[in-house]
């Protein structure tokens, strides 16, 4: 009985207390400024899908010290679904070679052509073989606030440490719409908000950053602007980590930046690593550049998902409309393999120079 009436406190508690309307308001007042209308915000302490244990394990603050989190493939079967064996090999060897978290269904693991059910399970899969090893990062953001909450909850549900969030895309939104969205899902657990303004067409800007601060679930800031940016967020004492391979080695030791979540890692985790954990190296950086520019040709993840099948760790398989490089500059990855090192980077088979027939291109699955 007491349980029974413990709860009926609790949801009398967390009832929705909505603004009584104001008769003499208007939205259009003469002599007046016109006001936009408070949204009403609905408090997230009752998570249903949570115990307090999956919710209190990890905090912001164990999430701010990853110096490398690898954005991690997702490979494929013939058929089109995913290749576990080959997911946690890959996994195994980040682990292996020091990175310290995983970004799963991010882009470069194509979480944008999964059907939520696969990147929840994904998450899981990867918390449940993974979870003590490393951070599992999982990437539930939406341009949807609504699904961007389920997906959320049920990551988090499955064991997440943290969650990844993008602004939302292709509608797009207000700066005030920005802070609101990133509102309903902070509250959830330690939270990475994503700032890529090349594929959402919209950027975060600093004052939406400093906003969303005040949260105690705010990891940081994954920035692909460019260094200025990241200076400007770590001289206020926000965590970033740079989201472009090509200037994180700078971002790093000239910029403040605690770290990288990187592309380039899938291949070539321990030099990485080096990069981010042994002090300026710019030399090691200048012998990277090549790859990494490689690598960012075409958009992400078509030149990783070449790379990978050429070293032989995934199966040439491409989940539409995603496509491999064509010959000419599968023939330049063998040779830029060769000048890095085959021992650098990940797997054991030759790296091979694919024929177009060797790849297999899903369009359902």
């Amino acid at each position: 009985m007491a349980a029974v009436k413990s709860c009926s406190v609790c949801l009398r508690e967390s009832t929705l207390q909505f603004p009584r309307p104001n008769r003499g308001d208007h939205y259009k007042r003469r002599g007046g400024k016109w006001r936009s209308p408070q949204a009403a915000v609905i408090p997230n302490s009752h998570l249903p899908m949570r115990s307090f244990e999956v919710k209190n394990r990890t905090s912001a603050e164990d999430i701010k010290s990853l110096r490398l989190i690898t954005a991690i493939k997702t490979p494929y079967l013939p058929d089109g679904r995913f290749d576990l064996e080959a997911y946690d090999a890959l996994v195994n060897v980040q682990i292996v070679n020091g990175a310290e978290g995983v970004i799963v269904g991010g882009t470069t693991g194509e979480g944008q052509l999964m059907s939520w059910d696969e990147h929840i399970m994904l998450i899981g899969h990867t918390v449940n073989c993974f979870g003590s090893s490393v951070k599992v990062i999982g990437n539930t953001g939406s341009n949807s606030t609504r699904e961007a909450i389920h997906a959320t909850e049920q990551g988090f549900a499955v064991g997440m440490h943290a969650a990844l969030h993008i602004n939302p895309y292709y509608g797009k939104t207000s700066l005030e719409g920005m802070v609101s969205h990133f509102d309903c899902v902070l509250p959830m657990g330690p939270t990475i908000i994503y700032n890529v303004p090349s594929r959402t067409g919209q950027d975060i800007p600093p004052r939406v950053i400093h906003t969303i601060a005040q949260s105690p679930n705010l990891a940081g800031v994954k920035e692909c602007v460019g260094n200025d940016r990241v200076e400007q967020y770590t001289d206020k004492g926000i965590v970033v980590w740079s989201g472009n391979d090509d200037q994180c080695h700078d971002a790093r030791w000239s910029h403040g930046a605690t770290g990288v979540i990187s592309v380039t890692s899938n291949l070539i985790p321990g030099l990485m690593r080096k990069l981010m954990f042994e002090g300026k190296n710019t030399e090691l950086n200048s012998k990277l550049l090549p790859l990494i520019d490689w690598l960012f040709q075409e958009p992400n993840p078509i030149a990783l998902n070449t790379a990978l099948a050429q070293l032989g760790v995934v199966r040439p398989v491409f989940r539409l409309p995603y496509v491999p490089l064509p010959l000419a500059k599968r023939v330049e990855f063998v040779n830029l393999v060769k000048k890095i090192g085959r021992e650098n980077f990940v797997g054991e088979a030759n790296v091979q120079v694919l024929d177009d027939d060797d790849f297999i291109l899903i369009g359902r699955y």
